[in-house]
């Protein structure tokens, strides 16, 4: 999959090339994830999925598995009593197996409530990113912006991310600052210089 989405990115890439050969091609790399552990406030994500997962994910789990056990058992003591018509007890042994499927798959099923959850946090601060995104791409003349995961080989310039940084106008630790000086040819920068924040 990765190599055929290579030989597309190239095919956009040369076509991009043949058709602005007066004009100048300007390929940037980007994702929101380099941005992401510099925002504002990004470090409560953490403490909602924290408290998430005690008090929806793992009760979730904890109430399917005390059903299965209750109807499992309940299920053995009718078989063993004989007391079951065949319909009843195959839709109880049905009941039972789905069930104890719930909770075979329960780890990747759990992954993707987690996920869609944690989504719906960083949501407010995608999109504030995607917006200096979109504004230093349009400001900046970019031909072609690629993800991190679809480039083999790059330069290791940070101009894109850095810019998009500068743009959001929030507070960056004083490496950062400085990087983003040195870009804008020691001009103004974004916000005041503090602690560095976590990254995830």
């Amino acid at each position: 999959m990765k190599k055929i989405l290579v030989v597309c990115v190239a095919f956009a890439a040369s076509l991009v090339f043949s058709n602005n050969t007066q004009a100048q091609v300007k390929i940037g790399v980007f994702d929101d994830q380099q941005i992401l552990g510099f925002m504002p406030g990004i470090n409560k994500v953490d403490s909602l999925m924290k408290k998430f997962v005690s008090d929806s994910i793992q009760p979730q789990y904890d109430m399917t598995l005390a059903d299965y056990q209750y109807k499992d058992s309940i299920l053995k003591i009718d078989t063993v009593k004989g007391t079951l018509s065949p319909s009843i007890k195959k839709y109880r042994i049905d009941e039972v197996n789905k069930l104890r499927q719930t909770l075979v798959n329960w780890q990747q099923t759990s992954q993707q409530i987690y996920q869609a959850k944690q989504n719906e946090y960083l949501a407010p601060y995608i999109d504030k990113i995607k917006v200096a995104f979109e504004e230093v791409v349009k400001e900046q003349k970019y031909t072609l912006v690629l993800r991190n995961d679809a480039v083999i080989i790059a330069d290791k310039s940070d101009e894109l991310p850095l810019r998009v940084l500068a743009k959001l106008k929030i507070p960056l630790p004083k490496e950062v600052e400085d990087q983003i000086k040195a870009l804008n040819g020691g001009g103004a920068s974004a916000a005041p210089a503090t602690k560095a924040p976590v990254k995830h």
